[in-house]
């Protein structure tokens, strides 16, 4: 799982561990801030801005106690002109999933969708089937509210945007949520 991380949208990625310890890459892609998802993740380098989540790669681990915070720390980031670096250690289930709830409450896709996106930017990807039942879970019923509640400090961008999604055939852009 060596390939280096891979840019989601503007201002997303998804990587492991080795690529939220390599100073060139990240500087390469203008990180700046780092959601790192694992049993001991703790901050590695002093000049940047962490969101550390000590969580397990297991189906009985509970991800999405945390999709609150973890949205508003990535949508903090890119609204700021930063980007963002979601890992955990193999970049395949914790930090997918992650990145599939955020992508899911900026855009009115399902979480199945938002898979398929991100597979089409890291193939290798796959939330644990624990971790998959709680995106769908999310999706049934927290969504919206959590958009909601997230989304109600935020100020709209000055120029419209749209989230765009990368798909298997090409780029499609996505519709976004309005509150």
């Amino acid at each position: 799982m060596g390939n280096g991380m891979n840019k989601v949208v503007d201002g997303l990625y998804l990587g492991n561990i080795r690529d939220s310890e390599n100073r060139e890459s990240l500087s390469q892609n203008n990180i700046t801030h780092i959601l790192s998802v694992y049993n001991n993740a703790k901050p590695v380098l002093e000049d940047m801005t962490y969101l550390c989540i000590h969580a397990a790669d297991a189906s009985s681990q509970n991800l999405s106690q945390h999709f609150k915070e973890s949205i508003r720390f990535i949508h903090e980031c890119r609204l700021n002109g930063g980007a963002c670096l979601v890992h955990c250690l193999a970049g395949v289930s914790r930090s997918t999933t992650m990145v599939v709830a955020y992508l899911m409450t900026v855009t009115t896709y399902s979480w199945e969708e938002c898979l398929s996106a991100v597979k089409a930017v890291r193939s290798f990807v796959g939330p644990n089937y624990g971790f998959q039942h709680q995106l769908q879970e999310y999706q049934m019923n927290q969504v919206t509210e959590i958009y909601t509640k997230v989304f109600a400090g935020f100020k709209p961008p000055t120029t419209p945007s749209n989230t765009c999604l990368p798909e298997a055939r090409d780029v499609q852009h996505l519709s976004t949520r309005s509150p």
